[in-house]
């Protein structure tokens, strides 16, 4: 099992909560980065390290160089949220979840949410979890 697994699964729920909570208060049809920063504000007020447009860094073949990539908000150093903010005919979950799945796998996080808050019913299918292969079952990653 990932070493981070079991905080990050802890974790979920309440960022899960966290996010209706944000979207309660704003609503949906803003712009991403309100909802991001709603987030991570959320998640700090309630006692969590939250961070946004944290960099991911790409190795290959021992050499490390930064693309534009960007974690939209890294909570607890655990868990990856990728937030949108699209018209729910317009989500490909499928692409945001492999989007979300090269995060992971660059940064060796175990577990990640796609969060829609465009989505009216975000509670119910507005959410993706993502499960980086091996980390919830001891096999190797």
């Amino acid at each position: 099992m990932h070493p981070l697994f079991e905080k990050a699964d802890a974790l979920t729920g309440e960022v899960i909560e966290a996010a209706i909570e944000v979207q309660k208060h704003f609503g949906i049809g803003l712009l991403e980065n309100i909802y991001k920063q709603g987030l991570a504000q959320e998640m700090r007020v309630r006692g969590h390290q939250a961070e946004t447009e944290v960099v991911v860094p790409v190795t290959y073949k021992g050499f490390t160089f930064e693309e534009k990539l960007r974690i939209d908000c890294f909570v607890d150093r655990c868990l990856i949220v990728e937030c949108k903010s699209l018209d729910e005919e317009k989500v490909n979950m499928i692409r945001h979840k492999a989007q979300l799945l090269s995060y992971m796998k660059l940064m060796n996080i175990p577990l990640g949410l796609v969060i829609n808050f465009g989505d009216y019913r975000l509670g119910k299918r507005g959410i993706a979890r993502v499960i980086l292969k091996g980390a919830d079952n001891g096999d190797p990653l």
